[in-house]
């Protein structure tokens, strides 16, 4: 019974020592080179989201600088408003209240997500 006992420490003892030494091992990897520093660097990609709104457009800019579109998407976009009068005998000018501001252009804003 005491042989078991002992031979089982020893068993455990061993497991343990040869787990720590192989997780030390792993967790310091070498780097080889400069120049896979230089390759991971250089794979870093940037990315930014521009929109141009009612009829702006200075993508071309940016194409010009290497950026590559990703995605594009257009939505609806209010331009210009306007105020009207509520009422046909309703002064804008001395009652406030009668005022109504309502759309007046509509135009188009572009969303463009670019990468360099």
């Amino acid at each position: 019974m005491k042989r078991i006992k002992q031979f089982s420490q020893i068993l455990l003892i061993s497991i343990f020592l040869s787990s720590c030494s192989s997780s030390i091992n792993k967790e310091n990897p070498v780097l080889d080179s400069e120049e896979s520093i230089k390759e991971n660097t250089n794979s870093e990609k940037q990315r930014m989201e521009i929109k141009f709104s009612c009829g702006e457009d200075g993508i071309s800019e940016y194409l010009d600088d290497g950026w590559i579109i990703l995605k594009e998407d257009a939505q609806e976009k209010i331009c210009t408003w306007k105020s009207v009068p509520a009422t046909k005998d309703c002064d804008m000018e001395k009652e406030k209240g009668c005022k109504i501001t309502k759309p007046d252009k509509i135009g188009e804003e572009k969303i463009y997500l670019l990468e360099k």
